[in-house]
């Protein structure tokens, strides 16, 4: 059976903070104990916002570029530069609506950059994505690894759009101790059909079931602990195995 272990508590996390002590902590205080076959799953935004990825709009100067952008998609010209540095290339710009490639390969509405729950005082800033959100997982987990007797898998998540269909999911972006994705082609159905295109996005339904429990809006609950998940052989895969490669791109 599946269970999701919200952690509340955790509170607003500072750049430099000790997220993995503040998840132990909230962890403890729940009466919680991680087991090795369990998942812990933390929104990007605490990440992000313990890795000090915060920009100050006001000290962001929009070029040519950006302002050519800003034009088309409404958007705040020096939001858009900082799109434009986080990304590798415009997918859509159009009224409200500004879709890039990021660095990192994920394909998202303003590269990922948020301006909600910020925190108090940071009327005017954003909030990047973590540099190399599969790092930041494996860091977290190393340094969980000394607080808890049994170390879980973890997944880094953010909310996404979806091509043809309205609203958000979670899907992961960072992940450790885990296989992100899951080959089952060559496999064999209960028909004894032999299965040829299924792959399993094993990390994206993870997150996005925890995002039940951490919400879009004003829930204030930024990690869940994820237990019951079936256990696999799979050989652990990072994230970044979920991005489809460019040369297989069947939009662009």
């Amino acid at each position: 059976m599946i269970q999701i272990f919200p952690l509340d508590g955790v509170g607003e996390i500072e750049p430099g903070a000790d997220l993995a002590g503040v998840l132990a902590a909230t962890t403890r205080a729940a009466g919680i104990v991680p087991g090795v076959a369990d998942i812990l799953v933390v929104t990007q935004k605490i990440v992000s916002k313990a890795e000090g990825r915060f920009v100050d709009l006001a000290d962001v100067t929009p070029r040519a570029r950006a302002l050519e952008l800003a034009e088309i998609t409404r958007k705040d010209a020096r939001l858009v530069e900082l799109v434009l540095a986080e990304s590798v290339a415009v997918v859509r710009a159009a009224p409200n609506v500004l879709i890039t490639r990021h660095r990192s390969g994920l394909v998202m509405a303003n590269a990922g950059i948020d301006r909600s729950n910020l925190g108090p005082g940071r009327d005017d800033a954003v909030l990047l994505l973590p540099l190399d959100a599969d790092a930041s997982a494996e860091r977290l987990r190393g340094a969980l690894a000394a607080l808890w007797p049994q170390v879980p898998g973890v997944l880094i998540s953010d909310s996404f759009g979806r091509p043809w269909r309205y609203g958000v999911v979670n899907v992961a972006i960072g992940a450790s101790g885990l296989p992100a994705l899951i080959d089952r082609r060559g496999e064999l159905d209960r028909d004894g059909r032999r299965l040829e295109v299924t792959q399993v996005a094993l990390a994206d339904m993870i997150a996005s079931a925890a995002g039940l429990a951490t919400g879009e809006g004003a829930e204030s609950i930024p990690a869940v602990i994820v237990r019951g998940v079936l256990a696999t052989q799979a050989p652990e895969a990072p994230a970044t195995a979920l991005v489809r490669p460019l040369a297989e791109d069947l939009f662009q």
